[in-house]
């Protein structure tokens, strides 16, 4: 895990050097009368659609000429069908921004054949990250103690986007956890997952922060689902912590430790780690295609500042988006490095498990 947590920290370490390079260029760069397409490679009910829906109009405010910024969605292949075409973007006049997520991360590091995008190619311009809650039906959740051990007898259903995407956190810990969940693999966002628990379709549900606090924290004030744990927090020594979102409730690792024959330690503990640290404390990127301009990145890189840096940007975010720390210029790119780096030894075991478990091969 070396490699993950010098890129980690490399992240806050570099993340001020955006405040001595970007607001100068805020007077060379003027989108007065422009239109920002921001397209998000999911459905509009799931994390991503509410992140990028909570920036784009402080964005608009950010940016100089206060441009129109939309969100619009391009779902398919969990979110793969996006990031190959935005890899085909050539804009380079700034009217054109990308967001990624962690189903958009992980096909890359597991090589999966119908990835046709790079990362390296791109320009991140601002980073953030977020948690993931899941959560049971009413009446699973009267079976659970803080440990899974009454919940081994359940057959639960999950509606997944796909073994390869952000799911695999979730599959893979409650697997650990010696739960059965079948996936029904194929919606187009994590909101679709909650849709289907919502109508009794699925009995289990996972949602990253933002999809919970305005789509799945309803249902557990009715009674009608019952938190289970988070995936946690990274700390500065890189160990899980609750997550700062959802302190109350207990963290995988907790959950693991109390539950018979689960370990958290060993190979599973050590790729489920490794794929929650890309995944999550890093989750969030918005990028400007390859081609874009240093005075275009320079001027994204001094609005997404300018948004942090609002008086009300913490308590506002929090409500919407989480406690979560948000990273822009180096930061970003830095942020980029542990979003898209796994160890060697993970991303094997991960790659074994898919096979066995689910049939999938990457390789």
């Amino acid at each position: 895990m070396k490699t993950v947590t010098k890129a980690a920290r490399a992240v806050a370490a570099t993340a001020l050097l955006s405040l001595t390079t970007a607001p100068a260029a805020l007077a060379e760069v003027n989108f007065e009368g422009k239109t920002i397409e921001w397209v998000i490679p999911f459905s509009e009910t799931g994390g991503s659609a509410k992140w990028a829906n909570f920036f784009a109009p402080l964005l608009s405010e950010a940016l100089p000429g206060a441009p129109t910024v939309i969100v619009k969605f391009m779902p398919g292949a969990g979110s793969t069908k996006g990031a190959n075409w935005f890899q085909r973007e050539k804009h380079d006049d700034g009217t054109l921004l990308f967001g990624s997520s962690g189903s958009t991360q992980f096909p890359y590091l597991l090589g999966d054949p119908r990835v046709r995008y790079e990362y390296n190619d791109w320009h991140a311009v601002m980073a953030s990250g977020t948690g993931g809650v899941a959560y049971l039906s009413a009446e699973a959740g009267e079976k659970f103690d803080g440990t899974a051990n009454n919940l081994k007898d359940v057959d639960f259903v999950y509606g997944s986007q796909g073994a390869t995407r952000l799911d695999l956190v979730p599959l893979l810990a409650w697997q650990m956890l010696g739960m059965t969940v079948e996936p029904v693999f194929g919606i187009k966002g994590r909101g679709d997952g909650r849709l289907m628990f919502e109508r009794g379709e699925a009995n289990i549900d996972y949602q990253t922060s933002l999809g919970y606090l305005t789509g799945s924290a309803p249902l557990v004030e009715e009674g009608a689902a019952v938190p289970m744990m988070t995936w946690g927090a990274l700390d500065a020594d890189g160990n899980i912590v609750r997550d700062p979102s959802f302190p109350d409730i207990a963290t995988f690792k907790e959950v693991c430790e109390a539950t018979d024959g689960c370990e958290t330690s060993g190979d599973a503990w050590d790729a489920w780690k490794a794929f929650f640290i890309a995944g999550f404390p890093v989750q969030k990127l918005a990028f400007l295609p390859a081609g874009s301009p240093q005075d275009v990145i320079d001027t994204y890189t001094a609005a997404f500042e300018a948004i942090t840096a609002r008086a009300d940007f913490p308590e506002i975010s929090s409500k919407r988006v989480g406690k979560y720390e948000v990273f822009t210029g180096d930061g970003a790119q830095s942020a980029l490095a542990t979003a898209t780096g796994v160890p060697e030894s993970a991303s094997a075991f991960v790659t074994n498990w898919l096979q066995e478990e689910y049939g999938v091969r990457l390789k």
